[in-house]
């Protein structure tokens, strides 16, 4: 990377089920926050980019629309990578602001998902794999595709059930205290075992619900940022791989491969070689319960079959060794498709500048944070370091 980056201001929209908006207007919840947290109007933004899946929305070209909406004249790219798509809409600002060629630039997500019918959503969520083996001939729906992961990965470490639905409880735990999230219910044991199967072993509390949101972040250079804000939050390096469309090529199911890639990519740009010692903080991809699990081993910070082991131990929480998604995560705060990677930036941002909210604040002793954020079922990986640092 060129010019060091850093994120100069953050914006975030209540997620959930809304109706009572516009896509447009769901963008602009986030926007303007972010426009506001860092003292810059739209004439200041030399380039955007909007993450958006979109299949399921009114508008199709949402670049254009929320641009025109948030009275921003200026370049502008729309960025899909799936469940990813945030993180690649953050790479392409980051590269832009990087490269010289952007002063500023904004990277935010959007979705609105709700726009269409249940049916409709999770046949366009299932198809992001490989569609005629897959999809057509077997019916293999997203739920099914963790399902997949999950039975391998029970099978293989002798884990059950109740041990995913540790990191359900820890969600809703988190996402209680997290105003903008989608579901403000602390969980028991009891309440998750007894909710219904999705797609055995999965069931409905092992799962990302369906949800509308925007989230929004600016960038800026290293000089640049530091005139705008006192707390800058430097994006260190970021790594991204790209898996199989289909799973058939894959020789490991209890485990994603291309997240593994991702985090080598980040950790050799940020030279990092042991990430047990290294951050404060965790924001990794918990569509579902066994993502969640999953993601501690690829990432590097828990040994293979032992993901578990910090659930069941608390070493997740945010007073715990290794503090992840204390804003609830895609569990409980919500999984707008667009928007997450952007969401979990935000949420970094808030954390290493100490601005979190009581009980969910976690202790920033080395000033270092990872993201994790995750495309289809490892279609797509991305795992960004952040510093508030220089």
């Amino acid at each position: 990377m060129g010019n060091k980056v850093a994120i100069v201001g953050i914006g975030h929209s209540v997620f959930g089920k809304r109706n009572d908006v516009s896509i447009n207007e769901l963008a602009w919840e986030s926007i303007s926050v972010a426009l506001n947290d860092s003292g810059l109007t739209q004439k200041d933004i030399d380039f955007y980019t909007v993450g958006n899946y979109g299949l399921w929305s009114e508008e199709i070209l949402t670049a254009v629309t929320v641009g025109e909406y948030a009275g921003l004249k200026c370049g502008s790219l729309k960025t899909e990578a799936a469940c990813a798509s945030g993180s690649a809409a953050l790479k392409i600002a980051m590269d832009s602001v990087a490269s010289g060629n952007s002063r500023i630039a904004l990277a935010m997500g959007v979705e609105k998902m709700y726009n269409s019918p249940n049916s409709t959503i999770i046949e366009l969520i299932g198809r992001a794999g490989n569609y005629f083996w897959e999809f057509e001939n077997f019916g293999l729906t997203f739920p099914a595709y963790y399902a997949l992961h999950a039975t391998r990965y029970l099978n293989d470490f002798n884990a059950r059930e109740e041990d995913l639905c540790e990191a359900s409880i820890k969600s809703h735990h988190y996402g209680a205290m997290n105003k903008y999230a989608q579901f403000h219910k602390e969980i028991t044991l009891s309440d998750c075992m007894n909710s219904k199967y999705v797609a055995k072993p999965l069931k409905i509390f092992d799962s990302s619900p369906i949800t509308d949101g925007s989230a929004a972040v600016i960038l800026a250079g290293e000089e640049e940022a530091r005139k705008i804000t006192d707390t800058p939050i430097y994006i260190e390096s970021q790594g991204s791989a790209t898996g199989s469309a289909y799973l058939g090529k894959r020789d490991d199911f209890a485990g994603l491969e291309a997240s593994r890639r991702a985090a080598e990519i980040a950790y050799k740009g940020a030279g990092i070689n042991d990430p047990t010692s290294q951050f404060d903080l965790f924001e990794v991809h918990d569509c579902f319960s066994i993502a969640e699990v999953m993601a501690y081993e690829d990432l590097g910070i828990a040994r293979r079959g032992e993901g578990i082991k910090l659930l069941k131990e608390h070493q997740t929480y945010h007073d715990g060794k290794f503090p992840s998604n204390p804003d609830g995560g895609l569990k409980a705060k919500g999984h707008p498709i667009g928007a997450t990677g952007i969401s979990q930036a935000v949420e970094i941002t808030k954390q290493l500048r100490g601005e979190a909210d009581p009980g969910r604040q976690v202790q920033v002793r080395k000033g270092r944070a990872l993201q994790h954020n995750v495309g289809g079922t490892g279609h797509y990986a991305y795992v960004t370091v952040y510093s508030r640092r220089n």
